[in-house]
């Protein structure tokens, strides 16, 4: 019986997937930044101290900032067509600022409820929020555009607001999150690089017997998942930065992670508070998935304060 290779075409000279095209190493490209946090905490001014930035925005929210912006989008594709004439003219910026998200959200609902010729409000149970879902993704795909062939930063920045939970586990609980629909804050946040949660820095005293918060007059960046509030990156950052771009892009240049030896000491001190399930979760991690990893360490060691957090929230909730 003979086999026959034919299906095995042969790589053309013209092909680029060769092993003599291989690269390796980490590469160097712009950021994507979602920023949310409570209202004054500078959010657009960290938008407007990246560099070279053009503003995509509602008027109302950068009239305050001395920075260059695009005219106010009364439509969605209106805000598509600015990241198309980014894409083709000529210019020198080097930063995109889309101030704000929950701004924008309600353009992307009209324009569904256009190609639907029905009222957002009026389309069957679920049905307008996953195309408006699609929408976002051609959005984030023309942004990937400016990142890949125009080498801009995205910032992306979000109102946000108080929403509760129902864990299974640990029981409701209160956390910041982005003041968007959960459907399309999920897409954002899983295309984004970093999702900065952005708030005055308050610290506890004690007067005449009784804790109090008093602001110390910072404003901070929390960069890693809590049960307090919603926040990621990709770049081992610490868990609190300054609100201040060149802090922050130092930072993402940097990615440095600590040393495994520390990681793995304090994932084990954290695993110990944790109930025996997830203890025993976390020790297969460590052991099997991590190992001496300082990029999954600090990964993992991101999910373990998650857990931690949520307990001892959970344990609040109940006395």
């Amino acid at each position: 019986m003979q086999h026959s290779n034919s299906t095995l075409a042969p790589v053309g000279s013209g092909s680029r997937m060769t092993l003599a095209n291989l690269t390796k190493g980490k590469i160097a490209k712009p950021l994507r930044v979602i920023v949310h946090g409570v209202e004054g905490a500078g959010k657009s001014t960290f938008g407007a101290n990246a560099p070279d930035p053009i503003f995509l925005a509602a008027e109302d929210g950068t009239s305050h900032l001395d920075v260059t912006r695009f005219p106010t989008p009364l439509t969605w594709m209106e805000a598509i067509e600015a990241t198309r004439e980014l894409l083709r003219a000529e210019h020198s910026f080097k930063t995109l600022v889309i101030d704000s998200l929950d701004w924008l959200e309600p353009l992307c609902w009209a324009h569904v409820a256009q190609i639907a010729r029905k009222p957002f409000a009026d389309m069957e149970f679920g049905k307008g929020f996953v195309m408006a879902i699609e929408r976002w993704r051609d959005f984030l795909l023309s942004l990937d555009l400016l990142v890949r062939n125009r080498k801009m930063n995205i910032v992306m920045i979000a109102h946000t607001h108080i929403k509760r939970v129902d864990d299974p586990q640990t029981g409701p609980f209160d956390r910041y999150q982005m003041k968007l629909h959960d459907k399309s804050a999920a897409v954002l946040r899983e295309w984004a690089d970093a999702v900065l949660f952005a708030r005055h820095e308050v610290k506890t005293v004690e007067r005449n017997g009784k804790t109090r918060g008093v602001s110390s007059g910072h404003r901070v960046l929390h960069t890693t998942w809590t049960a307090a509030y919603d926040a990621k990156n990709r770049f081992d950052l610490p868990e609190v930065l300054p609100l201040d771009w060149s802090e922050f892009e130092a930072a993402c240049k940097a990615h440095v992670p600590a040393d495994p030896g520390k990681l793995r000491a304090e994932i084990e001190g954290l695993l110990a508070q944790l109930g025996e399930e997830e203890r025993a979760k976390g020790e297969k991690a460590l052991r099997e998935w991590a190992g001496d990893n300082a990029a999954r360490l600090a990964q993992l060691l991101d999910r373990v304060r998650g857990k931690v957090a949520m307990s001892q929230q959970g344990e609040g909730g109940e006395s």
